[in-house]
């Protein structure tokens, strides 16, 4: 199938982008990397009247630590994230995710606030995010504000952005010398969506992790934190039994779907195993930060 008929514009500057977003509201659709919308415009399951090409805004690529966060502007590739220096070497969580997010074809036009503001729980970004108690920015008519992650996704496919608003940098905490941070999924091939998959963000205070944050992939209808994980751990030695009693909770906290990949109870079983290992990996990471 082809898509159906539509206007189409391609702004030049942040302003005009959120003006023509203003104008047309409901009817249009913003394109960044199109490797979600493209597709569903194809089998019409998307029929925007209005299409807002963002790229050519070159302004909003970027990844840099400034203020205390990682900055990263909205129309930063996936690749770039996979290509940064920094990001290998400060943020390993994104880095784990950076790698196996969908193929590299796909990294090479994906971008970063396309995978976050279209609020699929099956990406890997929502996730990631909300484990790292990331913020986004939003730009509209009325000027620019931060929302917090945990208010972000709102329901499937829907977020807090207001229709006129432009989701423009994501900005990450910068780690203290204490942090780790792990992302680990299971796919039934390359380029797959998870089956499941765990994000683990947290602090050491000697051999107790101090504080974590868990988010979850695609076994939810919407991205998720493990709260209930969170609180099995926070304070606790990371032992095999509190590792199995987090990963025990949040197999009961989350609400996967069965399908292809899976039937709800193998899905809720590795949800425990994955989160297991991505806490574990996270605490290996923030001793070898500490010493």
């Amino acid at each position: 199938m082809i898509p159906g008929e539509f206007d189409y514009h391609s702004p030049t500057s942040l302003a005009d982008a959120v003006a023509l977003l203003d104008r047309f509201g409901d009817d249009a659709k913003l394109l960044a990397g199109g490797q979600s919308l493209i597709p569903a415009m194809r089998f019409r399951l998307a029929a925007p009247e209005t299409l807002i090409d963002l790229n050519r805004l070159t302004d909003l690529a970027y990844v840099r630590e400034q203020d205390g966060h990682l900055a990263i502007g909205a129309l930063t590739r996936e690749s770039a994230l996979e290509e940064s220096d920094l990001v290998q070497r400060r943020y390993s969580m994104l880095a784990d995710a950076a790698a196996v997010i969908a193929d590299p074809l796909v990294r090479n036009l994906a971008t970063v606030g396309g995978n976050i503001a279209h609020a699929d729980p099956a990406n890997d970004h929502p996730a990631v995010m909300l484990a790292y108690g990331a913020s986004v920015i939003a730009r509209g008519p009325d000027g620019e504000r931060a929302i917090g992650i945990d208010d972000f996704f709102t329901d499937l496919f829907e977020t807090s952005l207001e229709v006129n608003e432009i989701l423009t940098e994501i900005r990450i905490p910068a780690p203290s010398g204490t942090a780790g941070g792990a992302y680990v999924k299971v796919e039934r091939k390359v380029g797959d969506y998870a089956v499941s998959g765990v994000a683990a963000q947290l602090t050491m205070d000697g051999d107790r992790i101090r504080q974590i944050r868990i988010g979850l992939t695609n076994v939810n209808p919407v991205p998720m934190r493990a709260a209930d994980a969170e609180a099995a751990l926070a304070g606790q030695l990371p032992s095999e039994e509190t590792l199995e009693a987090a990963g025990q909770a949040a197999a009961a906290e989350c609400e996967p779907s069965p399908d292809l990949r899976g039937s709800e109870e193998y899905k809720r079983d590795l949800t425990r195993v994955l989160v297991k290992r991505a806490v574990a990996k996270a605490v290996s990471r923030a001793r070898r930060a500490q010493s």
